[in-house]
């Protein structure tokens, strides 16, 4: 299971480095914040299960304003939360 999960957020950090996909942000920004509610699940530590609710939150208030802006700032938001997640994961099961 973690190494699915695992695998999903390397997809999506290759996505997010590929030049054809900037061309549509909106998609890009669900497209994180569906990975970041996926991995939810496998998050273990309370404190980053809050952090991720919280981020979630307010990725998706950028995204509702509706603007080049608030999308920039929903997939900055979201970026940042799944290399956390990449990150808490790095130590969990050792291989």
């Amino acid at each position: 299971m973690k190494r699915s999960v695992l695998l999903g957020l390397f997809v999506t950090a290759s996505v997010l480095a590929s030049p054809g996909f900037a061309g549509n942000q909106e998609d890009l920004c669900q497209v994180n914040l569906q990975t970041i509610r996926d991995a939810r699940t496998s998050i273990q530590s309370p404190d980053l299960q809050a952090n991720m609710e919280a981020t979630v939150q307010q990725a998706q208030a950028a995204q509702a304003k509706n603007t080049e802006e608030g999308t920039k700032e929903c997939i900055a938001l979201t970026t940042r939360a799944i290399q956390t997640i990449q990150n808490s994961t790095k130590g969990e099961g050792g291989g």
